[in-house]
């Protein structure tokens, strides 16, 4: 069913009231406080970051974060779309260490003896790759499906709600809250009772 509107029925709600809501897994209120500073924020991230889809991403982890600590949040401490703009700028700052760190790894990847912990490298990442597969397969239907169109399709949210028939502020919404799930699923341990583990490499 097209839900029509979804992230404006609460358009009359102050940002404070729409962070209590979220506090208590209101998807909605997500997708209004989305609509109302997705674009300051994604704005904030780019001069931090200084690149398109690294922005973007910066944006996706904020609000993921504020729906899942939206119950920390102290109104009497600061306003929303201060505590907002402070997630934004913390993963913003985190992406940029984050990149110099990954522009930094293939120097120390060179110095390393040739094939030194090669094949532990390539077997750690199958399961890896693996472990994210199976994760995605247990997610509910539609989520999997945003999730697989975005990631491994390369569709915008825009897109993806053209090309699903959906509201933006839906596609938005399921998208967090799938990403939300992907991750705790990937924090539970190993099912398997031998589980692989990386053995490190004597000489």
């Amino acid at each position: 069913m097209r839900i029509k509107g979804m992230s404006r029925e609460l358009a009359h709600l102050s940002d404070e009231a729409l962070v209590a809501l979220a506090a208590r897994s209101d998807q909605t209120a997500l997708a209004e406080l989305y609509d109302r500073y997705g674009r300051v924020a994604w704005g904030l991230a780019l001069r931090i970051l200084r690149d398109e889809a690294l922005a973007e991403d910066a944006v996706q982890e904020a609000f993921l974060a504020l729906w899942r600590t939206a119950a920390r949040f102290v109104p009497e401490r600061s306003t929303a779309r201060t505590w907002i703009l402070t997630l934004v700028h913390r993963r913003a700052v985190d992406l940029v260490r984050r990149e110099e760190r990954r522009r930094a790894e293939p120097l120390d990847v060179a110095a390393e003896p040739a094939g030194a912990g090669g094949a532990d490298d390539d077997a750690w990442l199958r399961l890896e790759r693996g472990r994210v597969q199976d994760a995605l397969h247990r997610l509910p239907d539609r989520e999997r499906e945003a999730l697989e169109l975005a990631y491994y399709g390369g569709f915008t949210q825009s897109e993806l709600a053209q090309r699903l028939g959906e509201p933006l502020g839906t596609i938005k919404s399921r998208m967090f809250t799938g990403l939300a799930r992907l991750r705790d699923l990937l924090a539970e341990p190993p099912t398997d009772p031998m589980p692989w583990t990386r053995t490190s490499s004597t000489s």
